[in-house]
């Protein structure tokens, strides 16, 4: 089945950059599934290109006929919710846990929400399970081709990182124009190797 027919998923762990990434694909020229229902703010200024309906997928996987050709952001525990009965290239973005945990806070205290119970150690160790728990099913299961991309990495070589999304995604993606819209001082919160 080509990557025209396969249903792009952008996923991993809240902050980890998978906004960063639909961006890039939006300017390479994969068409987006999102909505608009969560608007840009000072921590996603260039949006947060979600899409309502895949929070629901498990009781409602009804918008997945429309989204073969394109791309779509879905949190990491979502990937287990999609039908094994369609094809899926996923971009897995990956950020280190101090970062995404010290954006995650900031975030989180902006919105004058509680953050999470757990010590940051054992809220790391949660999300790495969790990461290591859907990375191993989706290797096995044959529907899946996935690809990992480190946030770090498109910051500091955003042509790099853009020619490897795309040669995964078939080849044909703007490279120049997906590059140009990796912003680094939007790049925040920065773990000790950054």
């Amino acid at each position: 089945m080509s990557v025209q027919d396969a249903i792009v998923i952008v996923s991993g762990l809240p902050r980890s950059g998978t906004s960063m990434m639909m961006q890039m694909l939006d300017a390479g020229g994969v068409p987006i599934l999102t909505d608009g229902v969560r608007e840009a703010d000072s921590d996603n200024p260039q949006g947060y290109y979600e899409f309502e309906p895949v929070k629901r997928t498990r009781e409602d996987p009804s918008w997945l006929a429309g989204a073969p050709g394109k791309a779509v952001k879905m949190v990491h525990l979502l990937l287990k919710t999609l039908p094994v009965d369609r094809t899926y290239r996923v971009i897995v973005m990956r950020r280190e846990l101090d970062e995404v945990l010290a954006s995650q806070a900031v975030m989180l205290e902006r919105l004058g929400r509680p953050g999470a119970s757990l010590s940051p150690d054992r809220l790391a160790a949660v999300f790495r399970r969790q990461l290591e728990d859907v990375t191993r099913w989706m290797a096995e299961q044959d529907c899946f081709e996935s690809i990992e991309v480190e946030h770090g990495r498109v910051i500091s070589h955003p042509d790099e990182q853009a020619e490897r999304v795309s040669a995964f995604l078939g080849g044909h993606l703007d490279v120049s124009a997906m590059a140009n819209v990796v912003n680094p001082t939007l790049h925040r919160q920065r773990g000790p190797t950054a």
